[in-house]
Formats: C-alpha cells, sequence, structure tokens
C-alpha cells in the first residue's frame, strides 16, 4: 500500500497554509487536499479487505481536558464518526473521556484531522471580535467553535460520500479475490465496529449537546473556508484553545 497520498495532502496543505496564497487559491488546495484522504481511506479498506492483516479494528481511548474540553470531544467524534468510527463517551474518576472505535487507518485519519483542526479552529478563533463579557462572551466562544465543529464535520463527511460514490461508479472492486465492491467493503467494515462498540458498551444511551451562545452562525461560516484535508509538513502538537 503506497502511502504517497497522506505525503501530497500534506504538501498541499502546507502551500494552502502559506501567508502569500490567496484565499481561492487555499480553497482550491484545500478541496484537492480532502480529496486525496478521502481516496486514501477507501485504497485502505479495499486493501483491507484482501490482507487483513494491514488494517484492523482496534480503538483509542482520548482525554480531552479543559478548556473546552466539549468542544473537543464534540469535534473529535464528529470527524471520527464522518471517517467510519463510533465513538462512546465515558465518565471516570480523572473526567470525560472520547472511546473511539473503528479500523487503523480510520482512526489515523481522524487523529490526523482533529490534530489540524483543534490548532485551525483555535487560530480562527483568537481572531474573532467576542460581543460581550464574562459569561456571555464564554458562551459565545463556545458557540461558536461548535458552529465550526459542525461545519467542518459536513465538509469531511461530504468528501467521504463522494469518494464512495465515485468508487461505486467506477466499479472499483478490491481484487477478483473476494470480488467485493467497495460499498460492500465499507458495509462490512461498518457492521465489524458497531460489533466492537456493542461488545465493549452493551447498553448506551445518546447524548445531546446543547448551548447559550449566538456566536454559532458566525462560527459554521468559518469552518466552511477550514482546511480539512489532514495533518501538516511541519510537525506541530495540538495546542490548548484559550479561555
Amino acid at each position: 500500500m503506497r502511502d504517497d497520498l497522506l505525503d501530497r495532502v500534506r504538501k498541499l496543505l502546507a502551500k494552502a497554509e502559506d501567508e502569500g496564497c490567496s484565499p481561492a487559491e487555499a480553497e482550491a488546495l484545500t478541496a484537492k487536499a480532502a480529496d486525496l484522504m478521502a481516496r486514501y481511506g477507501i485504497d485502505r479498506a479495499l486493501l483491507g479487505a484482501i490482507r487483513p492483516e494491514t488494517d484492523r479494528p482496534t480503538d483509542r481511548v482520548f482525554t480531552l481536558v479543559n478548556p473546552w474540553g466539549d468542544v473537543k470531544r464534540q469535534l473529535l467524534a464528529g470527524l471520527a464518526t464522518a471517517l467510519r468510527c463510533q465513538c462512546v463517551q465515558t465518565r471516570t474518576a480523572g473526567g470525560m473521556r472520547l472511546h473511539v472505535f473503528g479500523y487503523s487507518s480510520d482512526l489515523e485519519r481522524a487523529d490526523i484531522l482533529f490534530t489540524s483542526l483543534l490548532v485551525q479552529m483555535a487560530r480562527a478563533l483568537a481572531g474573532q471580535p467576542v460581543p460581550g463579557t464574562g459569561g456571555e462572551a464564554r458562551a459565545w466562544r463556545r458557540s461558536w467553535m461548535l458552529g465550526y465543529c459542525s461545519a467542518v464535520v459536513t465538509r469531511v463527511r461530504a468528501a467521504e460520500e463522494a469518494a464512495v460514490a465515485s468508487a461505486a461508479s467506477a466499479g472499483t472492486e478490491a481484487t477478483p479475490a473476494n470480488g467485493k465492491r467497495a460499498e460492500l467493503v465499507l458495509a462490512d467494515r461498518s457492521l465489524v465496529v458497531r460489533r466492537q462498540v456493542a461488545a465493549a458498551y452493551p447498553r448506551l444511551r445518546k447524548a445531546r449537546v446543547t448551548y447559550s451562545g449566538n456566536g454559532y452562525g458566525a462560527g459554521y461560516r468559518e469552518g466552511q473556508r477550514a482546511d480539512i484535508g489532514g495533518a501538516k509538513l511541519r510537525s506541530r502538537p495540538a495546542g490548548a484553545l484559550g479561555h
């Protein structure tokens, strides 16, 4: 399996982040990066159908602390779900955690995107004119970030769906060894992941995220312009968002 697709994603996004890059150029670079990331996911799934040792189901527990720990969990859960993983939020003595289940290649992509978008969201929020002070300002920031999260997750999901549709229309098959088309391979993988979750957490209930600030729309609009392609050429930690 070639990993050059991810290398190309990193290079495209490095260009998109350059200060001399115009908004139109950055948007085109980002769209191409997102397409490559989605194609990478399909390729890894098809290879895994032939050679299961290359991409096995697994799970990871993420502890995402304050400030804005709930927003970070919302972003990661949305991205992971869009990339065909499943998430369970649990409460422990050390705080809230997000338990993510999925195939290793999809968990890798979710982690890459989350790290990148967390940095982008912090930078974009820092440049916003926040109305009010104290609790009002905090509520506005939180609603803005939730809007941002919703927008980027919607875009990632659309890129994934387009990649699956493209593979299906092209008649993409894993190989004659198993004869399964892309959509059937992905359906089988989804079933495996659901069984993982059910085995680990036989009793679950859904939780709803609410907000009180009025920054959601502004955050959503900013999220529509965010990079959704993946990791950067230069190594950067996912810094904590400021208060």
